[in-house]
Formats: C-alpha cells, sequence, structure tokens
C-alpha cells in the first residue's frame, strides 16, 4: 500500500478525477465529504454541494474507485464561520465571498485536523491552481487554464498548509481534460455540471437568506446621487452591491452604477459609470506567501517599501498592474496603475507575481493616493 494521502470529496467531478489519478499514482487514498449545510431544498438539485446528493455521488465514486469514504457532519461549525458571517457582511454593506471564508476555515483548517488524525501525509482537493516546490520553499501559481483558475479563492492558504496541500488538477489545460479522466475510470459524475451560485444558498436569494437571518438589521433608506441628490427609496441595502445597474428602479435618464453602500446611514449611493473608478484600496486580514523578509520587514514596521504586482479584486478579472505596500498587522495599501471599477468591501484582493500567488487581503475602504 502506497503513502496515504486524504483528498476532500465534494460530490462533483474535479474532487473525483482527483481521487482517481491520485490512486492510479499509488496513493492509498482515502475520501472525506464534510456535510456542510441543511442540504433540504438543495436536495436532488445540480448545482449545490455539500448536500445530499453530492455526498450520496461521491459514496458512488469511491465506491467506483474501491477507496474508503467518510461523511463528517460540521454544519454548525459552517454555519458559524461561514454563514453567519456572509449575513452580518452584507448587513454591514459588504460583498462577501464564502467561498474564501470556507477555504480558509472549515475545508482547510478542520479538513486538515481529520487528515492527520487518519494518518494522512497530504490532502488533495480538486481546485485548479498548481503548487512548485522550490529551494525557498513552496509556491503556489495560477491554474495551467487561466480561465478556471481558482487561486483568487485560496489567498488566505498559509505556508503551512501549502506543504500539505496537492492539487493534481492545476496543471489541467482545460474541464474537458478533467471530465476524460472521469469518463476513462468510468466514475458516475463524468457528466455532471459544475457547482452555480453559493453552495448553501441554491436558489440564489442571498438577500433572502440575510433577511431570515438578521430580520432585525433590514431597514429602508434613501437612494442618493453621488451629487446628493435624494432619487429614491430602497427596502434594503443588502438588496444591492458595488458596480450594480439592473434593479435600480430609478426611472429614465441617464445609466446609474451603484457606488457605494453607507450601512450606517442606510444610503445607497449611486452615480454615472465614471464615477466607479478606483485608484487605491486600503486591506486588512492580508496572508502573505511571497518573500518572509517582505513581510518580516512589514511587521517591524520599517520604512515601508512599494512594490510591482498585479492584484484580482474580483475573481472573473485577469490580474492588473498595481503598487503594493504590506504594513503591519495584517494590513496593506494597493495603489492600481489605472483605476479599477466595482471596488467593493467584503471582496478580496489577491496579489501575483506572473503565476505565482503572493497572497492576499480584504478589501475594508477605499483609498486615494494622497492616503497611501
Amino acid at each position: 500500500m502506497g503513502r496515504r494521502i486524504v483528498v476532500a470529496m465534494s460530490g462533483g467531478v474535479d474532487s473525483s478525477a482527483t481521487a482517481a489519478l491520485l490512486k492510479e499514482e499509488g496513493w492509498d487514498v482515502v475520501g472525506v465529504t464534510l456535510q456542510l449545510y441543511d442540504h433540504g431544498q438543495a436536495v436532488g438539485r445540480a448545482n449545490s454541494c455539500c448536500a445530499g446528493k453530492d455526498i450520496h455521488d461521491a459514496r458512488r465514486v469511491a465506491d467506483r474507485l474501491g477507496i474508503p469514504h467518510y461523511v463528517v457532519d460540521y454544519e454548525s461549525t459552517f454555519r458559524q464561520d461561514v454563514i453567519e458571517r456572509f449575513a452580518d457582511s452584507y448587513v454591514a454593506g459588504e460583498t462577501p465571498i464564502p467561498c474564501v471564508l470556507c477555504n480558509q476555515t472549515v475545508k482547510f483548517r478542520d479538513l486538515f485536523g481529520i487528515a492527520r488524525d487518519l494518518g494522512a501525509e497530504a490532502l488533495a482537493t480538486g481546485h485548479y491552481v498548481r503548487r512548485e516546490e522550490t529551494p525557498s520553499g513552496v509556491h503556489m501559481l495560477r491554474g495551467a487554464d487561466h480561465g478556471r483558475d481558482q487561486s483568487y479563492f485560496l489567498f488566505a492558504t498559509t505556508r503551512d498548509q501549502l506543504d500539505f496541500l496537492r492539487f493534481p488538477l492545476g496543471s489541467m489545460g482545460s474541464k474537458d481534460e478533467t471530465r476524460a479522466i472521469a469518463r476513462r475510470f468510468e466514475l458516475p459524475v463524468a457528466v455532471k455540471p459544475d457547482s452555480q451560485d453559493i453552495c448553501f444558498v441554491p436558489d440564489g436569494d442571498y438577500a433572502g437568506l440575510v433577511e431570515r437571518l438578521r430580520p432585525g438589521a433590514i431597514e429602508a433608506g434613501d437612494i442618493v446621487h453621488v451629487d446628493g441628490r435624494v432619487l429614491g427609496r430602497h427596502e434594503g441595502i443588502i438588496h444591492y452591491t458595488v458596480g450594480q445597474r439592473r434593479g435600480l428602479k430609478l426611472g429614465g435618464g441617464p445609466p446609474l452604477y451603484v457606488i457605494r453602500l453607507e450601512a450606517a446611514a442606510r444610503r445607497v449611493v449611486v452615480g454615472p459609470k465614471e464615477a466607479l473608478g478606483r485608484s487605491a484600496v486600503a486591506l486588512s486580514g492580508v496572508n502573505w506567501l511571497g518573500e518572509a523578509e517582505v513581510e518580516a520587514e512589514a511587521e517591524a514596521e520599517a520604512e515601508a517599501r512599494e512594490w510591482a504586482v498585479q492584484v484580482k479584486i474580483r475573481s472573473t478579472r485577469e490580474p492588473v498592474p498595481a503598487m503594493l505596500r504590506l504594513g503591519p498587522a495584517g494590513s496593506a495599501d494597493v495603489r492600481f496603475l489605472h483605476p479599477e471599477e466595482g471596488v467593493a468591501p467584503g471582496q478580496a484582493c489577491v496579489f501575483y507575481d506572473g503565476e505565482r500567488v503572493l497572497g492576499g487581503g480584504w478589501i475594508r475602504r477605499d483609498g486615494n493616493p494622497q492616503n497611501l
């Protein structure tokens, strides 16, 4: 029997193909599926994960491969670390990314403990990122297929976690290659559709979920133009996000976009497209995967230096050039070389040096060059 590795199996084609490849390589593969939420209405839907049907699919794949499979109930932890924080973020006027929180907490923090308890020397996932061992340490690289690259969602992975992780699909040129692997092993999920939406909101009604979890926090307010004019009323800022154009219900006239959300004042601020541009952002909760001396310098509060990097502020965008300055206590300032649209508090800003992932942080407020 080969070396033991635990595979995080969500019931989808990616993690299933990962398990099959590792078994073929001679690993002693153990599949683990986390039940993360009350799957209720998600059962039977093709576009959800970590619920009833997907747990069943993961078990079928494990049976086909002849590997042991365990289901672990982490519903309470997932609710506390992901769902509750998701709701609080929306109420605060932010645009949260629960997938990052899930990877940062339940999937990596807690699943790592399970993998070690099972005697594994590594944990594998079906994420489309690459891992490279170098003389200076292990690096995370973007997935070879930039259209499927998932490094944006993994910026919070620590160095220790990266040492323990494996990403067999990162070098795949396309999703078609992954499905071909699933067909070769005759896996029952070979043609299963990709996950859509947020797993614990299978109907896509994010605002409805927040209203159920935080009923007293949803209050009406004004929709205000950036020039100060009150244009209308809204039924709660949770129904809006920065950059939104549709659904404002403000009548005719030039197109207007949501520029920012002022939660304390219950205001939705709108304006023309050109008002969306931001020249800089300030970050908190920064995880640094670059050279250790750069982080040490920032923590020592030495004279901060700016570093030329590329950054992503949305998962679907390509990295853009920017200047990064790390600060103490997990803070950082990012100055864009060209104004970026749709910068929203609660989203992540991820740093790159070409293909290498340098880390990232959470967007907490807008900034201007003179404030950096």
